[in-house]
């Protein structure tokens, strides 16, 4: 197996991160990298804000119902959704925000937004935009440990040929 097959088996959401501040170089190479997540048509119909300041983040964590990374992390980055978006192309943004900062030894996980009115107002958000999911990011913490995920499902659950069957 490559590194990027391993590194895609074992990704795991991180909810615990140290206290510091990531790094600008740290952050500008994640941002690279989701700058050049592929999207439909390459139409490119997303964008991102960075949260850092803490009273910011907390007014971005009432966005949602489970937001507590949002909360600790030192950084978040809303995922916008620019007008005639797709939300697998965000899916795939925040996929790639996570496997690049996995790359260089940044924690991260997943959250969706589930009052994106709100995530709007905080943001500042122009019409025609919406922000429903984000990516926390931090340095792990001391005892930091991937989310609990039990097993996988057997694949003859989750495959199917020609047509679903159950």
């Amino acid at each position: 197996m490559t590194d990027m097959y391993d590194r895609i088996l074992r990704l795991r959401a991180i909810r615990t991160y140290d206290d510091r501040q990531l790094s600008d170089d740290d952050l500008d190479r994640i941002l690279e990298a989701a700058r050049w997540t592929g999207s439909s048509k390459n139409r490119q119909n997303w964008s991102w804000v960075v949260i850092q300041n803490p009273e910011q983040r907390l007014r971005f964590a009432e966005a949602g119902s489970f937001t507590d990374p949002v909360r600790n992390a030192p950084t978040v980055l809303a995922l916008v959704q620019e007008p005639d978006g797709y939300e697998m192309d965000t899916g795939r943004l925040a996929q790639n925000i996570m496997l690049a900062a996995d790359a260089i030894g940044v924690a991260s996980c997943p959250i969706t937004l589930h009052h994106e009115d709100r995530a709007a107002e905080v943001l500042g958000l122009p019409d025609g935009r919406r922000c429903g999911y984000a990516v926390t990011l931090g340095y792990p913490g001391v005892g930091a440990s991937p989310a609990r995920m039990g097993g996988r499902k057997p694949m003859e659950e989750l495959r199917h040929s020609e047509r679903y069957t159950a």
